[in-house]
């Protein structure tokens, strides 16, 4: 029997990371021991809180059954009230928020909800990959706009002006920004929700990383125009440690948010009660937690920038969030080049940035989702590496 795949599918292929993993995976089964510096995982806990709640509330017989597809009242109001205190945005917990098994999903959830044949979506180069497979998937036609160090990683509005966006619904931003790192500004967000209203163009931010050395959270939300012309995506993923949970939100206005219901609801059937229950706990964990957390990946970062010194990298020691971005020095065609060599010679994995799109080509990404004494050995390995290189020549 032959079974034709959807034409849906089109140019979709594996994750590079699903792919890349599954080599180091393998180089690791032959024994050699590879330093995985590349992926965005936090190795670190949750707060115990988190893991009592979680424990405490799935001992009890009669907390597994389905639930609701729009979450606990009590989550959804936690997420609120999370907005209020640290972001000062006032939701309405029972229409402006929804919760999601984790935000990638809600990814996913956006395009299907709003994207068809025809429409046509912006989307960051470089940027988080799911934007652009999430659009193609719903049937719509990818336009990317350019970041680059020149303009700061920010897109350049006036330029997008100049182009025909009359198809256009959505337009996806994510700051502060991955993989470059840069930071949000109330000032930019001013400017993408003023765009937004111009062009009558959906901006959704994803908002994961505000959180990550980083003493001021900003939300798009915060602006002027937002509850109409704007979304937002947020996880407890990056900020509470808790990628495998599977606890992400949505936020915005009412209309928006019951017409991605309508999806949703036809795709899970709710978010398990224990999890949900810690995921409340973990909101209302206080600044004291995220300086706990930050203080760990300051010191993690000031390795990780001494490892890209040894590379001959170059970076922007302010930029935020869980990774380090930096250029490739010019013996290098590319950070695929770069990445590669301390692969297979030093046993060391570094993201190439052009995984993250073309103007990510010349740059390669470290996350600092990794113990000191991991980072510490990568800079002993490689050290090695380049001093064999320096006595070749």
């Amino acid at each position: 029997m032959k079974v034709s795949v959807a034409s849906r599918l089109g140019d979709v292929k594996e994750y590079y990371f699903s792919r890349k993993l599954r080599e180091i995976r393998e180089m690791n089964d032959r024994g050699m021991d590879i330093l995985n510096l590349g992926i965005g995982s936090p190795d670190l806990p949750p707060h115990d809180d988190v893991i009592s709640e979680l424990y405490h509330t799935a001992k009890e017989e009669s907390n597994h059954g389905y639930q609701s597809y729009k979450g606990l009242p009590e989550l959804r109001t936690a997420m609120a009230k999370w907005y209020g205190d640290f972001y000062k945005v006032d939701l309405d917990y029972q229409s402006e928020v929804m919760p999601l098994i984790g935000s990638k999903e809600g990814i996913m959830h956006i395009s299907q909800t709003y994207l068809e044949k025809g429409d046509v979506v912006l989307v960051p180069n470089p940027g988080y990959p799911a934007y652009a497979t999430a659009a193609g998937l719903a049937g719509a036609e990818v336009i990317y706009y350019d970041l680059n160090a020149k303009n700061n990683w920010e897109p350049d509005l006036s330029a997008i002006a100049k182009e025909d966006l009359s198809s256009v619904k959505i337009m996806w931003v994510n700051y502060p920004h991955m993989p470059t790192g840069k930071p949000a500004t109330k000032a930019l967000f001013q400017r993408l929700i003023d765009f937004g209203r111009s062009h009558q163009i959906m901006i959704i931010n994803d908002n994961p990383y505000s959180f990550i050395l980083n003493d001021e959270p900003l939300s798009i939300m915060q602006c002027d125009g937002a509850m109409e012309y704007a979304m937002e995506l947020n996880s407890l993923s990056k900020a509470h440690n808790m990628a495998g949970w599977r606890v992400g939100m949505l936020v915005g206005a009412q209309d928006r948010i019951d017409n991605v219901l309508r999806f949703k609801s036809n795709m899970d059937s709710g978010m398990f009660l224990g999890v949900q229950k810690a995921a409340i706990a973990a909101l209302r964990l206080g600044s004291d937690w995220f300086e706990k957390l930050n203080t760990v990946y300051g010191s993690r970062k000031e390795l990780a920038m001494q490892l890209l010194d040894i590379l001959g990298c170059t970076y922007d020691p302010n930029h935020q969030g869980l990774f380090v971005w930096a250029k490739i020095p010019g013996e290098y065609k590319d950070g695929f080049e770069l990445s590669d060599k301390f692969l297979y010679e030093a046993k060391v994995f570094i993201t190439p940035g052009g995984i993250f799109g073309s103007n990510g080509n010349g740059y390669v990404r470290i996350s600092l989702c990794s113990k000191e004494a991991k980072f510490r050995e990568a800079i002993q390995r490689v050290e090695k590496v380049k001093t064999i290189l320096k006595k070749a020549v």
